[in-house]
């Protein structure tokens, strides 16, 4: 009678389906997707992208002039009011965060990457060379960060040679000297750690080269730091180049940006609020959008915290 009982179940026991290993990037997503502030933050991030990017179907015109309807409150016709020349404010801050956007891009991707080669540099090779440029990167890191943006964007716009008066050139050039120290201290302190693994000793064993060493075995893992990093530049940056319009030395009139939106806007404070507002409000949340994401990428990243 026993047999009869224990026979039905032996299939059973056999039917037990193996968990299947999960891959290094399904972990990673898995765990960034449990992050919900960080997918909100994303579907936040490419509305404001995909408004900017559709800017010029608006039926306004970001520089054209109307004087009658000027310091018109928020309606139908104006959705955020209009400005003291009459011009439509949504459709300029639409355009300003074109502006602060590329901005933003831009100058973290051009102090991404030279925080990467001087980090990797540094953090490979060591000795005198990790000296020299960690002692360059300490200097940049000792400058009063507000003067030198004003001073370099003065003399950048006063280089007629370089035809770069009135331009976001300027301001990213600027930004992003100020700004590849940091990534260049975590990428430094990453090629320190790595080089020193067994996968690097045995490619030197068998005679690979330092910069394939370098580039194809060392820099791959440091690519979630560099991401982590790249999306707090981003707000940075775009936090940067508003307050640099805003004190007049950086995208300049009638090129909207948010922050010389803000910069007109201060005269009509009390006057006509909504001129601060909207533009402000698109700068708090694009930053704290892509903190959000840099947050939900930290974790997902993170090695201890991943099951």
């Amino acid at each position: 009678m026993s047999e009869l009982t224990l026979a039905p179940s032996l299939p059973r026991q056999t039917e037990r389906v193996q968990p299947v290993a999960r891959s290094l990037a399904q972990l990673t997503l898995r765990r960034f997707l449990r992050h919900r502030l960080a997918v909100l933050s994303i579907g936040v991030l490419l509305l404001v992208a995909l408004s900017a990017l559709l800017a010029p179907l608006s039926p306004y015109s970001p520089t054209e002039q109307n004087p009658r309807e000027n310091l018109r409150a928020p309606s139908a016709a104006h959705w955020f009011g209009t400005d003291d020349l009459g011009r439509d404010v949504f459709t300029r801050t639409l355009y300003g965060g074109r502006i602060s956007l590329t901005v933003g891009l831009l100058a973290t991707g051009i102090s991404l990457f030279i925080g990467m080669v001087v980090g990797a540099l540094a953090g490979y090779f060591g000795g005198w060379i990790d000296n020299i440029l960690m002692r360059i990167t300490d200097a940049f890191l000792t400058l009063p960060t507000l003067f030198v943006l004003i001073l370099i964007s003065t003399m950048l716009r006063d280089m007629p040679a370089l035809n770069l008066r009135n331009s976001v050139v300027i301001v990213i050039v600027v930004i992003a000297i100020l700004q590849w120290m940091w990534p260049a201290r975590l990428v430094r302190g990453e090629f320190l750690s790595l080089k020193e693994r067994d996968f690097v000793t045995a490619a030197h064993a068998t005679g690979v080269g330092h910069g394939r060493i370098i580039l194809r075995h060392i820099l791959p893992n440091t690519v979630s730091v560099i991401i982590v990093q790249g999306t707090l530049l981003v707000a940075f940056s775009i936090i940067t180049e508003s307050g640099l319009s805003y004190l007049g030395f950086g995208v300049q009139p009638p090129t909207p940006s948010w922050g010389n939106l803000l910069s007109t806007a201060q005269v009509y404070a009390l006057r006509a609020p909504w001129l601060m507002i909207f533009p402000g409000l698109m700068i708090f949340i694009t930053s704290m959008a892509v903190n959000y994401i840099g947050d939900g990428l930290r974790d997902a990243f993170d090695p201890f915290a991943r099951r």
